[in-house]
């Protein structure tokens, strides 16, 4: 069998491996975060959040067609998507690996090698492969839907290709090869544009192959015109080509009275046409490498055409349509991603930074009847020049604090103190460079502490050390001894000494793909949670160098013995421990089949809410999920989701005056103009000065806004810019007596909830104003007189600007807006209709089953539930019914008993619930767990000096509250027992 039969065939091997593997291990649902979302809108072709990912969507969408009429297996078919992409990623993988070996073994590509040699290169291959295969990082994003896995698979065909492209010496091929390279990296920027920065790794490649003589020159010619083909992709075709269709739109219609799209048209015919002209010039004047250029650019524009689903679906108005990009002019801030704001790059401000001025900038254009009206300047801040810099990485400021804290406590800068320059870049080594890359990278190649967030690395020396057993029995506990850093390292190496080309070329891909990545993110100090997935690409090129680790070991022991047969083989065993080890660690924490709590929990969230209701939701774990629910599955599409983060939008709130499938449109009082983006009320600030005594009506001040009344309008004297304020910071809404007699839900419940029936909703304002969402909310709640139910989650109920939780009743894990006013200290609970949703309603699929693995993620997610358990045990205890608090509490331990969801707080809470209900045996178990959990850590980290004080205080409280519990009931021995152990800490 020839070398190239060996190599086609163990490529394939190496992806059915992974194919097998990823098979396996795939999440049979949707998973949190955006997957979500994804499978929602790839099922329906519906829009996602700015900027998209069309093509991914697009093949998605042919997934799911294979889960037929089954709707259940439409997320397990779309997460096969990824699970497809990461196989293929490793088949390239693998066929770079071999050849990148070729070149060390100074072989010939169409030359049989020798049986010794084919097995080291062979070996190399499946080495790396299998590494990155079973790495921790590639591994989560191979089982889920997200575009990271298509997007590692774009940039391992693309890195294969241009190796390939290589070895050819027909110039004809080599110009094909380039134009498909061009053709995908145009459909990966349809996924992500992390391919995008393949681009200088590939460019050296071309340059090597072109030139005898290497200089330091051309290689900086050669990147520097690779970063120029980055910029002109990045800003002159993704965003650019979409703004200057918007300048042509804008003259043709508002400047030529033309009709809408005429602009478009114009420019589309004009393009076309210059592009078909210029490669029809390029080939009668047989200009060969400007016709490459040329149609490797077409090829760009063709693959980067999967955007036109964005406008085409936007049109249709579906369900899901995130920032409505259905014209030229929503389209552009859409690829923009003007939504999420923007962050410094080269140069900018620290956090410390006043805003000294604001400028207008470029008008932000509405459709209007037959014109493009302005409804809003994008504005300018100018910033205090002597808190700005170069380079700035210390630049975020919220309006709680939390960044601001987040950069003294890694810089040690006091409160007030300016940041240095040298601040600056110690921020940036130490928390972007250190705590965002190098920490993840180490999870990948050393080894993992846990899954909680913020989670630390594991070296050599620490992976020996005595650690909490709560820590040691986390399944994302993986120990590998830094034996794959320490391979990886070996390949590096050997490769630079043997082939310095290629090894400034994997370095450089390396470096973009990672630490390069980081600086142009510029992330915030503070995530909602780990980003490691995004230098998946990094990691990937690092397993090159540990299957290259192959050939290395394969040189030290033919210095001892000349056979290499034996060699290679010796070599590949050595190596193949590594993707040994890190499958045996990494298996438990990324096999999540049988994991379905994700949807269960939005279904128990849908639940929760009565028919035709209005549900309010805080962010993607709150939200996704819901939509994927109602989307896919078709489940309680009755119930109106609406995501606070986007309610401050009015192409979002223009989306709720619309019916979507059994829900009706939402009753607003004020009309779409007074939610206009730049309009008056995108916040309505409360001044001292401006304010009236005493508490106003909101209906009457609705009204004020809805007249524009100049009573309530306040004119910036820097902008010039008019918004309406708020007059008083207590407000109310009456109830009439007809409203209340309609609400027989209330009025038939039992007598805990009627008696605290009010005729009046009085709340307070929390901070300095009221955001757009707020008077939405305020606007929904006046015009819905109680007639279309509104619940809240606890985040958006935490997250409005005024304080309404003595007007809401807990019906399960949602809390719904009543004409009741309740001041007890926690939430009045409907206990007849809880004790129904969490006992006979609520969904719990798997689990209780010890075997599936539930990441941090779900086990937060754990939390509310059980907390709602224990607050309606807590309130049938009150009304006297203890049997019905007994079954709440078994039903909660049945549900998520301690061997798949760890006990946490809550169960601690639940101890003393169950000592009321005579089930001190149960509470003995509980007590037990925790209190022995909480010795252990205190014992473990007080010897080692590893534990914070907060750490410490959680643990001894624990212990606090678990002696309070039985010193109530008069268990004095119980109590002693505890006693005990606490005193050895105090």
């Amino acid at each position: 069998m020839t070398y190239q039969k060996i190599n086609v065939i163990s490529g394939w091997v190496a992806f059915v491996v992974a194919m097998v593997v990823y098979s396996i291990t795939v999440e049979p649902t949707a998973s949190f975060w955006d997957c979500g979302e994804f499978i929602a809108t790839a099922y329906k072709l519906e829009v996602p959040h700015p900027p998209g990912a069309p093509f991914f969507l697009l093949i998605g969408r042919l997934f799911s067609m294979l889960a037929g009429d089954n709707v259940e297996q439409v997320a397990y078919w779309v997460n096969m998507l990824s699970v497809l992409s990461s196989a293929f990623t490793i088949l390239f993988l693998f066929w770079s690996i071999t050849h990148l070996a070729k070149k060390i073994l100074n072989t010939d590509e169409d030359s049989d090698e020798s049986l010794g040699q084919t097995i080291a290169i062979m070996g190399a291959g499946f080495v790396g492969a299998l590494a990155c295969t079973f790495s921790d990082s590639f591994w989560f994003s191979a089982v889920e839907a997200e575009v990271y896995a298509m997007s590692s698979f774009f940039t391992a065909f693309v890195f294969w290709a241009i190796l390939k492209w290589e070895t050819i010496d027909d110039g004809a091929l080599q110009n094909k090869w380039l134009i498909l390279i061009a053709y995908m990296m145009g459909l990966s920027i349809g996924v992500h544009l992390l391919n995008l920065v393949t681009i200088p790794a590939l460019a050296l490649i071309v340059y090597f192959r072109f030139t005898e003589k290497i200089t330091r020159n051309g290689v900086l010619m050669t990147l520097f015109v690779a970063g120029a083909i980055i910029i002109t992709i990045l800003i002159g075709i993704i965003p650019g080509i979409a703004s200057v269709i918007g300048g042509f739109e804008v003259f043709f219609v508002n400047s030529m009275g033309l009709p809408f799209a005429s602009g478009v048209v114009v420019f589309g015919i004009l393009f076309v046409g210059a592009l078909t002209y210029g490669i029809y010039y390029t080939v009668q004047h047989k200009k060969v490498i400007l016709n490459t250029a040329m149609i490797s650019f077409a090829m760009i524009m063709i693959g980067y055409m999967s955007y036109a689903i964005v406008l085409i679906r936007s049109n249709y108005d579906t369900p899901i349509d995130e920032n409505n990009p259905e014209n030229i002019m929503t389209y552009v801030s859409y690829l923009k991603r003007e939504q999420y704001g923007s962050r410094p790059l080269f140069s900018g401000q620290y956090f410390t930074a006043e805003v000294t001025d604001q400028i207008k900038g470029e008008p932000v254009y509405m459709k209007g009847e037959d014109e493009y009206i302005v409804k809003d300047y994008k504005i300018d801040q100018v910033y205090d020049p002597n808190h700005t810099t170069i380079l700035p990485r210390m630049y975020s400021k919220t309006p709680d604090g939390r960044h601001q804290e987040r950069y003294r406590q890694v810089t040690g800068l006091r409160q007030g103190e300016k940041p240095s320059f040298s601040d600056n870049i110690y921020f940036m080594f130490k928390h972007q460079l250190g705590t965002m890359y190098f920490r993840y990278f180490m999870w990948n190649f050393s080894g993992r502490e846990s899954d909680i967030q913020d989670a630390s690395w594991v070296g050599v020396l620490d992976a020996f050390d005595k650690v909490p057993m709560e820590i040691d029995s986390n399944r994302g506990r993986n120990i590998y001894f830094g034996l794959p850093l320490l391979f990886g390292l070996i390949g590096l190496f050997f490769q630079y000494r043997k082939n310095q080309k290629y090894f400034w070329v994997t370095l450089l891909l390396f470096f973009l793909t990672g630490a390069a990545l980081v600086l142009y993110l510029n992330s915030p100090p503070i995530e909602p949670r780990e980003r490691d997935y995004i230098y998946a690409g990094s990691y990937y090129v690092f397993t090159i160098w540990i299957g290259l680790s192959v050939l290395a070991l394969y040189d030290l022991i033919l210095s001892f013995s000349r056979n290499k047969k034996i060699a290679a083989i010796l070599g590949t065993v050595i190596c193949l421990t590594i993707p040994t080890l890190m499958a045996s660690e990494n298996w438990d924490d990324h096999d999540r089949s049988g994991r379905y709590f994700s949807i269960d929990a939005a279904k128990n969230y849908l639940d929760s809410c009565a028919p035709n209701s209005i549900l309010f939701t805080g962010g993607d774990n709150d939200t996704f999920p819901l939509w994927f629910a109602q989307e896919v599955l078709g489940y309680r599409t009755d119930v109106r989701v609406i995501v606070l983060s986007y309610f401050n939008t009015d192409w979002y709130i223009e989306q709720m005056t619309r019916d979507a499938y059994e829900s009706k449109a939402l009753p607003f009082g004020l009309d779409l103009d007074h939610y206009i983006q730049g309009g008056p009320n995108d916040y309505l600030p409360f001044f001292e000065e401006r304010s009236v005594q005493g508490a106003v009506n909101a209906k009457m001040y609705l009204d004020l806004v809805k007249e524009n009344d100049s009573r309530i309008r306040f004119t910036s004297p820097q902008t010039g810019t008019s918004y309406n304020l708020l007059v008083s910071r207590d407000m109310f809404m009456n109830v009439s007596e007809g409203q209340a007699g309609e609400l027989d839900w209330l009025t038939d419940a039992d007598s805990t909830i009627s008696r605290y029936q009010t005729d009046r909703l009085v709340w307070r304002l929390k901070g300095g104003g009221l955001e757009k969402k707020d008077l939405a909310i305020m606007d929904l709640m006046v015009n819905t007189e109680f007639k279309r139910p509104m619940y809240f989650n606890m985040t958006s109920l935490n997250s409005i600007n005024f304080d309404i939780r003595k007007h809401v009743i807990q019906e399960g894990i949602t809390y719904r807006l009543a004409p009741i006013e309740y001041n007890g200290g926690d939430f009045l609970v409907n206990v007849d209709l809880m004790y129904d949703n969490l006992m006979n309603k609520f969904h719990w699929k798997g689990l209780n089953d010890p075997d599936v693995y539930y990441t941090d993620d779900y086990r937060n997610f754990c939390l509310s539930h059980r907390s709602a358990f224990n607050t309606l045990a807590q309130k049938l205890i009150d009304q006297g019914d203890i049997e019905r608090a007994k079954k709440v509490m078994f039903k909660s331990l049945e549900v998520m008993p301690n061997e798949s969801i760890p006990f946490d707080v809550f169960n601690v809470f639940q101890i003393s619930l169950l000592l009321e209900v005579g089930e001190r045996e149960k509470a003995m178990e509980i007590a037990d767990v925790m209190a022995e959990r909480s010795n252990d850590y205190l014992t473990v980290t007080q010897a080692s000096l590893s534990s914070t004080e907060f750490e410490t205080q959680s643990k001894i409280r624990i212990l606090s509250e678990i002696i309070r519990a039985f010193r109530a009931v008069d268990d004095r021995e119980a109590a002693a027992k505890y006693e005990e152990l606490i005193n050895k800490y105090y």
